[in-house]
């Protein structure tokens, strides 16, 4: 290694510039092709030794002006050494070429670039200065600079289920071993299917307009600031040209980047379904700046302000977690399950809560379950019927586009199941009559499985609609919702468009029929004191048919069951009765049902 002072070019016209930099000629001196050779035979290693003819073998001329890279670290001749000509200098030499990777790390990147500027009297960043590297960007460049810096990171991004809408479902019983998600199979009680309505359902992708698929391996198709900036999110829309921007942007949006906030998340999670609350039940735009914890004691900007990522922790650009009737999981090696327990860590023992009998539900009750004692704080959609627009309207031809009749509540009690983190969702072209509710008179979208022997006890966002189904092989029907929503609003045009799209003649016969789904609540954890008490399950059916529909319900008569031990007893209420069997006398469950509790020991 050398010691010595180096010079430095300094492209601005102010001659040499001489400066002690010890630390960056340390670096350099470990490639082979930087100033190993005093080639101007003055006495010292520097930089200007690099600026040779490119007859020298350690030299390439990539503008082709007959001398080494070194002497050109303007490439692009704009006035300024930045990310452009380093982005060319990189792209000359290859990750893996020593004269790229100057310190060594194995990659090209930002450090490289900063020991390329520093010898030529240059600052890295697009501006040629600053310590901002965002500060001069301008919209007008866009996405552009953002890909000059950060390839890699739009890579990543491409492979999320964000950007793709599609992954693999391991979660799903259904169609096990396909790709699954809205892009191209999944179905639901809402629009049905994207089928046909790319330009109304595209428009919460985080992409710049084109489908994911016909985009390919366009990076320019990623929509960095959907994430990283608020202000655009708030403001992007399909633009006349079909793109997807802002009708007046600013150099801001580029300049203010940051981590993504709950206003650039809930920009379309808590509008998905065609409004603010409609979909998810458990999220709005409220939630963006809410300050009060009995809507939302983790989103709540007075007290413990948690941001999305807080809990959904990205890792290179992918996600963790994911509800009941969401298919893909964007992370395998992660899975996709959020634990309260992450935080509450001591919630998990058998001395986590206040009393015992809370603690004996741990195993096979959710946190979610007692601590989300109502949902839609903000109305949310509960029915949807597609036969009438929303303003009573009709649908035949004398319609104007429009959406769909709905019903919308607030303030609700959740519908509970038990789940094991397996779901049944139906997909486009499945024969609906495979889980075709009797009881019900319902064809289901998504079911979340699991009995009182398997998984835990969760609460779910229950809701129905009218969808079309062929009647001869009971396929719900990918209604053009364009069609429907922008076009004619020709209820009758939209289904045939749709039949024709999946294969059928425009003629084949359909019928109306009432689909469901379940879906799984996370959000809008209400404060402790508010969590449910012992009588709001155990006290009536109201809140929850324990003994019915959850599977509680005796082996037998009661009569019979109480008779295989002893004689008749005085009937001194289930809560009497349940702890002299299971505490005193250490009984299973099974004694008096068809399930068993080991873990209660």
């Amino acid at each position: 290694m050398h010691n010595r002072r180096k010079k430095m070019v300094n492209k601005n016209g102010n001659g040499w510039l001489v400066v002690a930099s010890i630390s960056v000629f340390l670096i350099l001196s470990m490639s082979t092709a930087w100033a190993d050779v005093d080639t101007d035979g003055d006495g010292i290693l520097d930089a200007s030794d690099n600026c040779t003819l490119s007859a020298n073998p350690n030299q390439r001329d990539t503008n082709g002006d007959g001398f080494g890279n070194a002497c050109d670290p303007d490439l692009n001749n704009d006035g300024s050494v930045d990310r452009i000509d380093f982005s060319l200098f990189g792209a000359a030499y290859g990750t893996s070429d020593p004269d790229a990777d100057l310190n060594g790390d194995g990659n090209v990147d930002r450090v490289d670039f900063s020991i390329f500027g520093s010898l030529y009297g240059q600052s890295p960043g697009p501006s040629g200065g600053g310590s901002d590297p965002h500060a001069n960007l301008t919209y007008g460049a866009y996405p552009g600079n953002c890909l000059s810096c950060h390839v890699d990171q739009a890579n990543e991004m491409m492979q999320t289920t964000h950007y793709q809408w599609l992954g693999e479902a391991p979660d799903m019983t259904n169609g096990a071993g396909q790709r699954q998600g809205k892009l191209t199979n999944a179905v639901n009680s809402y629009c049905v299917n994207i089928e046909g309505d790319w330009p109304v359902c595209g428009s919460c992708h985080v992409g710049r307009g084109q489908r994911p698929d016909e985009a390919g391996n366009d990076l320019e198709n990623i929509d960095c600031l959907m994430c990283h900036n608020d202000d655009y999110a708030a403001q992007r829309t399909r633009l006349p040209d079909g793109s997807m921007g802002v009708a007046q942007p600013d150099d801001g949006m580029v300049r203010n980047v940051h981590q993504p906030t709950r206003a650039n998340c809930l920009t379309c999670h808590a509008t998905a379904g065609g409004g603010d609350g409609v979909k998810r039940g458990d999220l709005s735009r409220a939630t963006i700046t809410n300050a009060d914890p009995s809507f939302d004691v983790h989103m709540n900007s007075a007290g413990s302000n948690l941001e999305c990522q807080s809990c959904h922790v990205f890792n290179n650009h992918k996600v963790i977690g994911k509800g009941s009737d969401l298919r893909p999981t964007d992370d395998l090696a992660r899975g996709s399950e959020i634990s309260c327990l992450t935080c509450h860590t001591d919630k998990n023992s058998a001395n986590g809560h206040d009393t015992v009998k809370i603690n004996d539900h741990v195993a096979r009750v959710a946190c979610q379950t007692c601590h989300i004692p109502v949902y839609a704080k903000v109305a949310t959609e509960t029915h949807r019927d597609w036969r009438t627009h929303h303003d009573g309207g009709p649908t035949d031809a004398s319609a104007v586009p429009g959406h769909p009749y709905t019903e919308k509540m607030a303030d609700l009690t959740p519908a509970y199941r038990f789940w094991d983190r397996r779901s049944d969702n139906a997909l486009l072209g499945d024969d609906a009559s495979r889980t075709y509710n009797a009881d019900t008179d319902t064809w289901p979208t998504s079911t979340p499985l699991g009995s009182v022997t398997s998984g835990k006890l969760y609460p779910f966002k229950y809701k129905t609609a009218m969808q079309p189904k062929t009647r001869a092989d009971h396929r719900l029907i990918a209604l053009n919702t364009f069609e429907y929503l922008k076009g004619t609003g020709n209820v009758d045009t939209a289904i045939q468009q749709g039949l024709t799209a999946m294969g059928y003649p425009a003629s084949e016969p359909f019928e109306w029929v009432l689909t469901d789904t379940h879906q799984q609540l996370n959000h809008g954890i209400s404060p402790a004191a508010n969590a449910l008490q012992c009588a709001d399950c155990h006290g009536s059916i109201d809140r929850i048919d324990l003994q019915g529909e959850l599977g509680y319900q005796l082996k037998a008569s009661e009569s019979s069951v109480c008779t295989q031990c002893h004689g008749r007893e005085d009937n001194k209420g289930f809560t009497s009765i349940h702890d002299k069997h299971v505490r005193k006398e250490k009984y299973d469950c099974n004694r008096c049902h068809t399930f068993s509790r080991p873990e209660r020991g």
